[in-house]
């Protein structure tokens, strides 16, 4: 496709990423209902979902967490030290990682329901996936290092502690033990990955792609609302600590989605 049609795509779809109607129906999208093998009344939604999660495939997949802690690591520090050269392929893992973000994440095999799609969360991932596929195909970014005031840095930190994820399986509770950096299962993770990769582009901002980072960021700031509502107002008890560490989410979520929608001249890079 000829750059010309690549710019006058990328226009239209950033006026229509802006549109009010354009985050209602993005938000009504996240509340689709899961779809299950076995039938349920709609007032058990909220069950069938937290079935569906605690079943997802994620968690038959612990011999290869390594692998997808490993890989991010090294293209972080590539595109530290390699900036372009590397940004299409670092903007393609993004794309693969929330596509598997979705699978191994929204579908699961319950013992109530049977085979469960949290539909919502698939479909939104879906669409984060493929607007980093757009930002691969269009090629927007600069990453070469911005001159910036070290304050815009104060997300690096917050997406480091989401990665780390120090918690102890068994109890829920802190577990500061340096081994989670390698082996739990934050790189395949949407809640966990987001804050990095919207880290990155806030960093880089305002040369990124904004449309790959409002819609990052939008269904970041969507789950994010509802892992709030889960930890702290409905078990705070048991799942505090783990409402602390969807805290990053959250705030760069809202943070990125703030950036993405100043007016800035998208083409002019």
């Amino acid at each position: 496709m000829k750059k010309e049609n690549l710019e006058k795509i990328q226009s239209k779809l950033d006026w229509t990423t802006r549109k009010i109607w354009f985050f209602i129906l993005f938000i009504l999208i996240s509340l689709t209902p899961p779809i299950t093998k076995e039938g349920y009344s709609i007032k058990e939604t909220g069950v069938v979902i937290f079935h569906i999660l605690r079943s997802a495939f994620i968690k038959d997949l612990s011999p290869v967490y390594p692998v997808f802690k490993i890989i991010p690591t090294i293209l972080i520090i590539a595109l530290i030290l390699f900036k372009n050269r590397v940004r299409r392929i670092f903007n393609l893992y993004a794309g693969v990682s929330y596509f598997l973000f979705s699978v191994v994440q929204g579908v699961g095999i319950t013992h109530k329901y049977g085979f469960g799609i949290v539909t919502g969360n698939v479909i939104g991932m879906l669409i984060v996936s493929m607007s980093w596929f757009w930002e691969v195909l269009i090629d927007k970014g600069d990453l070469t290092p911005p001159k910036i005031s070290p304050l815009k840095y104060w997300v690096a930190p917050l997406a480091f502690l989401a990665f780390w994820y120090p918690v102890n399986p068994e109890t829920l509770k802190p577990d500061f033990n340096p081994v989670y950096l390698f082996v739990n299962s934050t790189g395949l993770a949407f809640c966990t990955m987001t804050p990095i990769y919207i880290g990155i582009l806030s960093i880089y901002y305002p040369k990124v792609n904004l449309i790959t980072l409002r819609i990052t960021s939008l269904m970041g700031v969507i789950i994010g609302f509802w892992n709030i509502l889960t930890n702290f107002v409905i078990n705070p008890y048991l799942l505090w600590w783990n409402g602390i560490l969807h805290l990053p989410l959250v705030f760069i979520s809202i943070y990125g989605l703030v950036l993405s929608l100043k007016k800035i001249e998208v083409t002019s890079f």
